[in-house]
């Protein structure tokens, strides 16, 4: 039977959610608390200052919404935009694809762009759409920074050229990182937390809601961690192993599904399977044979084509779990089992 876990330590190496560091799991291991008393408003006012580090700014309002990224999704949305405003959107993957369905189903107008599977926003179509826009009905530009299902980054800072190019007043929303008006992230990846905290930048505007108390202590220690190593630190750390990831996915004769080395992403890898091989079967049998968990393609690239990986540690990885990778029966004939190397996180 597949629903059980074998013994030890299930190994997870998933996009997201990611593998939560044992400080932060500790941190959220409490009893329920009055989130009306004095202890809760300190520790948020704390959080909230400090989440604009994350996204580099010192400007603007950070929320910290009790949703999944979905829900952030929908609350950058509503809180800019009106049923029926005009939108441009990009789908370059399943991320991207489910936001557009969103957006639709929000009574936006939604243009858009798409690109194939494995390529980046289509800047030049954008910058056209942009150019023929004199009156300006566009209203915002919705964009994944990293689409999770085929390992491609989008460059945001080309995106914000072009509407200064133009003097387009378009707002830019973002399921990412950082952004100019609304970024919008969950709390499953890269902050290394349970699903369950929808995190929002905005310039402007109050958004109430019901505080998660675990999970802002999760967040807290999330963020200690992320600033005792320093955010600069974390992100060079992400780019190093993720290239020592594409050279060794390029040494046994696999491909990236990103096309270009200017779309790849620096936090998670998506691997070509080779046509002999179908990637629901590996993952299968790495759940079963060996208690560990890959991430499958979506919609487009399911099945026969992409095997994930998400990135965080790869000598750690290495040297605890090199007895799983060479010293346990796996078949070295197929190499598409030795592409795993670690999980996203801080």
């Amino acid at each position: 039977m597949d629903n059980f876990y074998g013994p030890g330590r299930n190994h997870l190496f998933v996009p997201g959610p990611v593998n939560i560091p044992e400080h932060v799991i500790r941190a959220m291991n409490r009893n329920n608390e009055d989130y009306r008393s004095p202890a809760i408003p300190a520790l948020t006012k704390t959080l909230l200052e400090d989440i604009k580090q994350i996204f580099k700014t010192t400007t603007g309002t950070p929320f910290l919404i009790p949703t999944t990224g979905t829900g952030a999704w929908e609350s950058a949305l509503t809180n800019t935009l009106s049923p029926g405003d005009q939108i441009v959107s990009f789908l370059i993957g399943q991320f991207s694809l489910l936001w557009i369905d969103q957006q639709r189903r929000l009574n936006f107008n939604v243009d858009v762009i798409e690109s194939e599977w494995g390529q980046g926003a289509n800047l030049e179509v954008l910058a056209s759409k942009l150019a023929a826009d004199t009156v300006h009905t566009v209203k915002a530009i919705c964009i994944v920074h990293n689409e999770t299902a085929t390992g491609v980054t989008n460059n945001l800072a080309a995106v914000r050229k072009i509407l200064d190019h133009y003097r387009h007043p378009a707002l830019i929303l973002v399921d990412g990182v950082s952004s100019i008006y609304v970024a919008l992230t969950g709390s499953q990846k890269a902050l290394s937390l349970p699903t369950g905290i929808g995190i929002a930048y905005k310039l402007e505007t109050y958004w109430p809601y019901t505080p998660s108390i675990h999970l802002l202590y999760g967040l807290r220690a999330s963020l200690d961690l992320i600033f005792e190593e320093g955010l600069d630190n974390v992100i060079a750390r992400h780019s190093r192993l993720a290239k020592a990831t594409r050279l060794a996915v390029e040494a046994w004769g696999l491909k990236n599904c990103a096309q270009k080395e200017e779309w790849y992403s620096n936090s998670v890898t998506a691997v070509l399977v080779p046509p002999n091989l179908d990637s629901s079967e590996i993952v299968s049998r790495a759940w079963k044979r060996y208690n560990l968990s890959l991430g499958l393609g979506l919609n487009k690239v399911a099945g026969k084509k992409i095997l994930f990986m998400f990135e965080e540690s790869l000598i750690l990885f290495a040297l605890q779990n090199m007895g799983l990778l060479i010293g346990d029966g796996m078949d070295v004939e197929n190499p598409i089992l030795f592409t795993v190397f670690g999980c996203g996180g801080n």
